[in-house]
């Protein structure tokens, strides 16, 4: 009997390892023809990323604005609002089907405008908040460059 519950135990433990990896490590991915990983969300999921996207090109032309008028405020607001405080919109399904190195450029993504912001505000150095927007900016393009989103059509 033993053996048989140390087996039963073993091919579940196996089980949620795989859960683990699949959901929290891999995500629901491919390669694609162009060499990037295609990340596969449904409509709805490849929409609210996009919407995200969108809104960090938001935030980026306005920080641009407010750093070329040394306007540190605008600055400070448009970082804040492509934070962390961002994330809070993002479903947990969507996130298990995220593989782990775009959740955590993305993560570090949304703590990079969190710190532009309370730099901005602190320090009120244009030339600092230039050269943070530069390294954020350079987490898009890797990114963009590794990855695609497809919609799966469910």
């Amino acid at each position: 009997m033993n053996k048989k519950c140390f087996g039963i135990v073993a091919i579940l433990l196996l089980v949620i390892a795989g859960g683990i990896y699949k959901f929290i490590f891999q995500g629901s991915v491919s390669i694609n023809a162009d060499g990037r990983t295609a990340i596969h969300l449904n409509p709805e999921e490849r929409d609210l990323v996009l919407a995200e996207m969108r809104a960090f090109l938001t935030s980026v032309q306005k920080i641009t604005e407010g750093i070329s008028e040394n306007d540190m405020q605008l600055v400070a607001d448009y970082a804040r609002k492509a934070g962390r405080a961002a994330q809070a919109e993002v479903p947990g399904t969507l996130m298990a089907k995220l593989p782990i190195q775009f959740k955590q450029s993305g993560f570090d993504t949304h703590s990079g405008f969190d710190q532009l912001a309370m730099d901005a505000e602190d320090l009120g150095d244009s030339n600092d908040a230039l050269s943070q927007l530069s390294l954020l900016m350079q987490n898009c393009v890797s990114c963009h460059a590794a990855y695609r989103i497809d919609s799966s059509g469910k």
